[in-house]
C-alpha cells in the first residue's frame, strides 16, 4: 500500500488555499467598488434633484416673494417700502418671469432703488430716473396692509373674466400700483390671434384689487383678435 505523498498533499493545499484567498479578496474589492461606485452615482442624482428644485422653486416666486428677496440688496431704511411692481411681458407661458421692484429710498436722487429679477434670480440693482412720479404721486410707498392679493392670485382672477373664455390667452404683463382705494393689479393680455394663430395680439387690461382680490375695471378689445 502506497503512503501518500505528503509533500505534494500540502503543496496542492497551499494552492488551493491561495487561490480561494485571491478569489475571496478580489470578489471583496468588487463588491466594495460596485458599493462606492453607487453611492457616487446616488449622491450625484441626489444633487442634481436638488439643484432643479431650487431653479424651480426660484422660478416660481411670485411678485411678493420678490418683495422679500429684494430686500436683502437693498438699504435697512428701503425694506419692504415698495413703491411699484412691475414685470415684462411673459414669454412661453401665461406667467412673468421678469419682474422689477421699486423701493422708497430716502438717500436716492429719485428717491428709488430697482431690483430686477429673472426667473427668481437678481439681474440688476440701480436707481431709476423717475421724475415724473412726484408730479403723478407714484412716488409715494403702497400700502403694505393693503397688498394681500399676489401676482399669482391676480393673474388668475383677471384671465377668468367671462369675456376671455373663447379666446387662448398667450401672455401677460403685470403692473402693481397705486389706486383710488389702494394698490391695484393692472394685468394686461395677449391672445391669439384667429386668423394667423402664428401671432397674438393686445386683447386689453384687467384690473384686480390687490387687497380683496375682485375686479376694479376692466378694459377689454377682444375684437383685436379677428
Amino acid at each position: 500500500m502506497m503512503l501518500p505523498n505528503l509533500q505534494a498533499l500540502s503543496q496542492n493545499f497551499s494552492t488551493v488555499y491561495e487561490v480561494v484567498i485571491r478569489r475571496h479578496f478580489a470578489y471583496y474589492d468588487f463588491m466594495i467598488t460596485s458599493k462606492t461606485y453607487l453611492h457616487q452615482k446616488l449622491l450625484t442624482c441626489v444633487v442634481i434633484l436638488l439643484g432643479l428644485s431650487q431653479i424651480a422653486r426660484a422660478a416660481d416666486l411670485t411678485a411678493f416673494d420678490l418683495i422679500k428677496e429684494g430686500n436683502r440688496y437693498i438699504g435697512e431704511e428701503s425694506k419692504d417700502k415698495v413703491v411699484q411692481i412691475r414685470s415684462e411681458k411673459s414669454v412661453g407661458s401665461l406667467t412673468p418671469n421678469i419682474w422689477y421692484i421699486v423701493y422708497y429710498d430716502p438717500d436716492a436722487t429719485f428717491k428709488a432703488t430697482q431690483v430686477k429679477f429673472g426667473a427668481g434670480k437678481k439681474l440688476e440693482l440701480k436707481h431709476p430716473m423717475r421724475m415724473l412720479e412726484p408730479v403723478t404721486g407714484e412716488d409715494k410707498k403702497l400700502d403694505r396692509k393693503k397688498m394681500n392679493v399676489d401676482s399669482d392670485k391676480a393673474l388668475k382672477t383677471a384671465t377668468s373674466e367671462p369675456l376671455l373664455a373663447n379666446l387662448k390667452l398667450t401672455a401677460s404683463q403685470m403692473w402693481l400700483q397705486r389706486g383710488e382705494e389702494g394698490p391695484v393689479w393692472k394685468v394686461r393680455l395677449w391672445a391669439t390671434k384667429l386668423r394667423n394663430p402664428e401671432r397674438d395680439a393686445d386683447v386689453g387690461d384687467v384690473y384686480v384689487s390687490a387687497d380683496d382680490g375682485k375686479v376694479v375695471r376692466s378694459d377689454l378689445h377682444i375684437n383685436k383678435v379677428d
